[in-house]
């Protein structure tokens, strides 16, 4: 089995069933951004940091486009989100297979189109993670499955946060969330902070705290 999204890691001070940690980057950012985050975290943790899958100019990447126009104006593609979706849920594969890691402590730790991506993976193939940690994203409906409600979501957790002030994605998107996960019957955390489209320290040290508890 192969990969073809493009990775970096930090190996795990465990030589066996460690658990995995897999970083999902924002549109327009690229592999290093969340990795600045590893030296911080649990060091037993195996922790990769993907690449999403479409340059764009004069740099970054992106997990799908977002177009602008005048008449839909500002909209996902969402079956690139799709594509992306199901890259992510190989990925996992992958990474379980090649690396020294426990296949039943997954982690995805997503931050605004990652976190977009993480739900979707999430909800889609529950199976295959147990922890995600939602940064100032959202669910889109379109890219998850049509029959959640009869899918079994009892593994999962997950940590989300939003800034009060976000500019890029407003707060009212991120607050359906809660609504959504409680109507699933999954266990879950909001918090929001004082701040735009970013990680405040006080949230960062919250879901370190949070996910030190779940691996």
């Amino acid at each position: 089995m192969a990969s073809d999204l493009f990775y970096i890691k930090r190996p795990s001070t465990l030589s066996e069933n460690a658990p995995l940690l897999i970083m999902c980057h924002g549109y327009g950012s690229d592999e290093n951004d969340l990795f600045s985050f590893a030296s911080e975290l649990p060091e037993e943790l195996f922790i990769i940091s993907l690449r999403a899958p479409h340059p764009m100019q004069p740099f970054g990447n992106a997990w799908y486009a977002i177009n602008f126009d005048a008449e839909q104006g500002k909209w996902s593609d969402d079956e690139q989100a799709k594509d992306s979706r199901d890259s992510i849920a190989n990925f996992i594969d992958y990474a379980c297979e090649k690396y020294p890691v426990d296949s039943n402590n997954v982690t995805l730790l997503g931050f605004s189109q990652g976190t977009i991506l993480s739900y979707a993976v999430a909800l889609t193939f529950p199976e295959k993670v147990s922890n995600i940690v939602a940064l100032s994203g959202y669910i889109n409906p379109n890219i998850i499955p049509d029959n959640v409600a009869s899918m079994d979501y009892s593994n999962l957790h997950f940590y989300c946060s939003h800034g009060t002030v976000d500019q890029v994605i407003p707060v009212d998107w991120a607050r359906k969330a809660p609504k959504f996960l409680e109507a699933l019957k999954i266990n879950h955390t909001y918090s929001e902070f004082p701040v735009g489209h970013g990680v405040a320290p006080q949230n960062f040290y919250e879901f370190k705290e949070w996910l030190a508890d779940k691996i």
